[in-house]
């Protein structure tokens, strides 16, 4: 090789670093977005989480525009979210829980107790608020694998195809909806 290009590969590497620490130091973590954005919700075949013989398909869910909200009873936030959330139902914002349980691993073999997670659920829901028409429960995590969930809360703004509109990591509260869901939901409905 050219003993040039020897000297500059130091000078490249460091520049790559530079580059990528900057990104990771000055990047805005809410802003993480899924890849699925403008392509349709991922098929699914999920039962409702208090009602095993019901299963949720994203078909079923064709026809309205809806958020998907990915959450847990063990999540502070989640839980913290749910009153507002019962308020944008309340306006008539269809709210659809994608119920994610993390004590459970499925690569593992664990044990799971539903009818604990049912009761658990409803004690919640009923203390703290309950925005949704109905929950899906994810167990093995395949549609949130799929749609690219890193945690709870996560929730995702789908149009009537099924087309994914927006993604946002963390809590809807009245700046974000604000800020970022009204004036797409608001586009949407004119």
């Amino acid at each position: 090789m050219n003993k040039k290009f020897l000297a500059i590969i130091p000078f490249l590497i460091f520049m790559f670093l530079c580059v990528f620490l900057y990104q990771g130091l000055f990047g805005n973590p809410r802003e993480l977005q899924t890849g699925r954005i403008g392509q349709t919700m991922p098929s699914f075949a999920l039962p409702d989480l208090m009602d095993e013989d019901k299963l949720w398909t994203n078909t079923d869910l064709l026809g309205d525009v809806y958020l998907l909200n990915v959450w847990g009873t063990w999540c502070p936030t989640c839980i913290a979210e749910l009153g507002y959330l019962e308020q944008l139902r309340g306006q008539g914002v269809r709210i659809i829980g994608l119920y994610y349980e993390q004590a459970y691993d499925p690569d593992f073999g664990d044990h799971f107790d539903i009818d604990a997670l049912r009761t658990e659920v409803k004690t919640m829901l009923k203390r703290a608020g309950d925005p949704y028409q109905f929950n899906i429960l994810d167990l093995e995590r395949t549609l949130a694998l799929d749609l690219g969930v890193s945690g709870a809360p996560e929730t995702f703004l789908v149009d009537k195809e099924g087309k994914i509109l927006l993604h946002h990591t963390g809590d809807i509260n009245p700046r974000v909806w604000r800020a970022k869901f009204a004036p797409v939901i608001q586009e949407l409905s004119q």
